[in-house]
């Protein structure tokens, strides 16, 4: 005689895997999620990097000494030719020496002395025992008139064509290249408003292998005929350069926005998926089973085979 054992429940049915959506979690420790995650890192490393550079260049250490700006040195220990002026040396008293060129003293128009507009008288001085000719530009005194100041070019070019390349000694302080500009429209195309050495040049005569100090500077003495230009000493600069702290901090911004790209774009994987699922409720598009963990759970697994029949 044979039994038949009846089972206490149904068996599966391959059609009822249950699919349990991935948790925000089980996305992120997926294996392409964990190397863009190590992207990142190295992103935020190198931003970081530039924002502790930044920082280092903040603040000053080794500020120079107030009134160091009064204390006249050798022009050529504080600055080379071709070179643009450090900001510590913007307003250096400075001494050199050498001779005037005839024919190239220049007037520079749209220069302010006490609040007064007027006109700066400037020259090429050809700096003596250097190894190569080198020139700098020195303003030599300001006018309130043009015609004024033309007198005074006049003159000065006939003193330096007398005296035969006499050397000089100069005094003043150094100012950085304003930089050119071009004229007004219907004024003189040769017309100088700002003061740049290379514009000067451009009119300067035997500029031939010449080397020439991007900065200028304003002598103590007025030239004959003209009144001494108004140069007070610079303001004590701050030890601390808010620009570059500004800049620091972007950096750390850079870098934390690089976590955030990473966390959002596995976010929105994330809710992809979910969104899948919603739309196939009974998984029936669900992942391959040998998807990242978190794809797809089965509960009963894919094939459920009936309870067997034992004869006794």
């Amino acid at each position: 005689m044979s039994t038949t054992r009846t089972p206490d429940a149904p068996p599966a049915e391959p059609g009822d895997a249950e699919v349990f959506p991935p948790t925000l979690r089980e996305v992120m420790l997926r294996p392409q999620w964990i190397a863009l995650l190590a992207l990142c890192l190295v992103i935020a490393g190198i931003f970081a990097w530039l924002g502790q550079w930044q920082l280092s260049r903040a603040i000053d250490t080794d500020p120079p000494p107030p009134g160091a700006t009064e204390q006249v040195q050798p022009l050529e220990e504080i600055t080379q030719p071709g070179e643009y002026l450090p900001e510590p040396f913007v307003g250096q008293r400075v001494e050199t020496r050498g001779s005037w060129v005839p024919g190239d003293f220049l007037i520079v128009s749209s220069r302010f002395n006490g609040g007064v507009e007027g006109y700066w008288v400037t020259g090429q001085l050809r700096l003596a025992d250097a190894a190569v000719p080198t020139s700098i530009a020195v303003a030599v005194g300001w006018a309130a008139d043009a015609a004024v100041a033309q007198d005074a070019v006049d003159d000065l070019t006939a003193a330096a064509a007398a005296s035969e390349g006499e050397v000089v000694d100069i005094t003043g302080r150094l100012i950085s290249d304003e930089g050119p500009a071009l004229p007004d429209s219907g004024d003189d195309p040769q017309t100088i408003t700002r003061m740049s050495p290379p514009a000067l040049l451009a009119q300067w005569s035997d500029t031939d292998g010449l080397a020439v100090y991007r900065s200028f500077i304003v002598d103590d003495l007025a030239a004959p005929g003209l009144v001494e230009i108004d140069s007070p000493a610079p303001e004590a600069s701050s030890p601390v350069n808010w620009l570059n702290i500004f800049y620091a901090l972007e950096w750390a911004i850079f870098a934390g926005f690089a976590f955030y790209l990473w966390y959002r774009l596995a976010r929105d994987q994330w809710e992809k998926e979910l969104e899948d699922l919603e739309d196939d409720p009974d998984g029936a598009d669900a992942p391959d089973p040998d998807a990242p963990p978190g794809s797809l759970v089965a509960s009963g697994g894919s094939e459920a085979s009936a309870p067997a029949l034992r004869d006794e």
